[in-house]
């Protein structure tokens, strides 16, 4: 080993340590934080939330993180292993031996790759299913879905993922030193195709999509719609029950391929202002451009990335130090995308931070059109139904969370339902 090679090596051993004794500390301090508040419903909840609930929230939370602490574990022992323990070199040694084209083999190394990946979590995957959630009285998932799930992805995921790899592949082999600016342009392109698809085309593979039934929900909703002149596609309710009890309302496309889907388990919950009021929260995402800002972001990060990673696959040691003994086009993809979280996850609290922000700003979009109190109510609703704790840890909850702590939040939609 170089003294160059082994100073990557040490650098990667360095961060991955530095990473994991992070997460594991906040992991923990979220644990204790939430056990400590365990048996007493904070005092703004009192009214809506029982202790009994509480404390189911409570329990899952903790589930959750001892769960996640011995995955992530199995992860680390996973990534090493594909990386320093020599694992990539061994399945390219594998698959040299087919003696393909240099594309040919990029598109079989990574298949594999990817199957292998999938085989591997899958424990994780049947834990979190059939005992995390299912203890816990989520779970609606049958074991004959979740392998036609499972199966349905493996598939899809090669439909659509082995072209983009052999289109970059090419673009890297045929175009020079500037590749990773058309690799990029390349990327980007797919994903706002998957974006603009993906409604239309994949989501209906794994679900039912029927249009929102007549009634009081959907003329609440329609007049929303009206008053903040947004259009989409449609309105659908999403047959989220068969896999799980928790609900949710998102938009996916864009352009005029934009939908909004419900899931089924948010009808049955919320009343109809209430719902009003959850959908307002998300049409101000789209209102104060959210959804563009971090396409805009993530465009940004992902050009930043081929960039960076056109510079490191010329380096030798960026291949010896991470455990590879061979540099060619797809394992530098391949190693990339293994090896980056681990030297930017650093970037997690200002990412989670900027989500809040737009929280919060979503939130007063929702207030000024809709009725803070509503969705007030529809927040705990969902608090309760999701057994969201309410009482994370302030430090972990800055450092990962996307959506401000249940406390916060409705504090910030009371000063805004008095101010009315």
């Amino acid at each position: 080993m170089t003294l160059e090679t082994k100073s990557v090596t040490l650098l990667f051993a360095f961060f991955l340590l530095l990473k994991t004794v992070i997460e594991n500390f906040l992991e923990t301090k979220n644990q204790n934080h939430i056990l400590h508040n365990r048996d007493e419903v904070p005092e703004k909840f009192k009214d809506q939330i029982t202790l009994e609930e509480h404390q189911k929230a409570a329990d899952y939370s903790v589930a959750k993180i001892k769960a996640g602490k011995a995955f992530g574990l199995v992860g680390l022992v996973i990534l090493l292993g594909w990386t320093i323990g020599g694992g990539l070199s061994k399945l390219q040694s594998l698959v040299t031996t087919f003696e393909l084209s240099p594309i040919t083999e990029g598109v079989v190394f990574v298949a594999l790759f990817g199957l292998i990946s999938t085989l591997l979590s899958l424990p994780q995957s049947l834990y979190t299913t059939f005992v995390l959630e299912e203890k816990f009285g989520f779970n609606k998932m049958t074991p004959a879905l979740f392998l036609k799930d499972t199966l349905k992805g493996l598939i899809l995921g090669a439909v659509i993922m082995l072209p983009l790899f052999a289109g970059l592949l090419w673009v890297m082999q045929s175009l020079g030193d500037k590749w990773w600016f058309y690799g990029w342009a390349l990327f980007t392109a797919f994903q706002f195709l998957l974006l603009w698809g993906y409604p239309r085309f994949i989501a209906p593979l794994f679900n039912k999509f029927n249009p929102m039934e007549e009634g009081e929900h959907k003329d609440r909703v329609i007049g929303l719609l009206e008053r903040t002149g947004f259009t989409s596609n449609g309105l659908f309710v999403m047959d989220a029950s068969i896999r799980s009890s928790h609900g949710n309302a998102y938009f996916t496309g864009f352009g005029k391929n934009k939908r909004i889907v419900f899931f089924d388990t948010l009808l049955k919950t919320l009343e109809p202002g209430e719902v009003e009021a959850v959908l307002a929260h998300e049409l101000g995402h789209f209102k104060r451009k959210h959804i563009i800002k971090q396409l805009v972001r993530s465009v940004l990060m992902s050009l930043a990335a081929f960039y960076i990673l056109g510079q490191l696959m010329q380096m030798p040691t960026f291949y010896t130090g991470h455990g590879v003994d061979q540099m060619n086009l797809h394992l530098a993809l391949v190693l990339f995308a293994l090896v980056s979280g681990v030297y930017v996850f650093w970037l997690t609290p200002l990412t989670s931070a900027i989500s809040r922000k737009y929280e919060f700003e979503a939130d007063d979009f929702a207030a000024k059109h809709s009725n803070a109190q509503d969705l007030i109510k529809a927040l705990v609703k969902l608090y309760k139904d999701n057994a969201s704790t309410l009482t994370p840890d302030p430090t972990y909850s800055a450092y990962y969370h996307s959506h401000p702590p249940a406390l916060t939040r409705v504090g910030h939609l009371e000063k805004l339902s008095n101010q009315g």
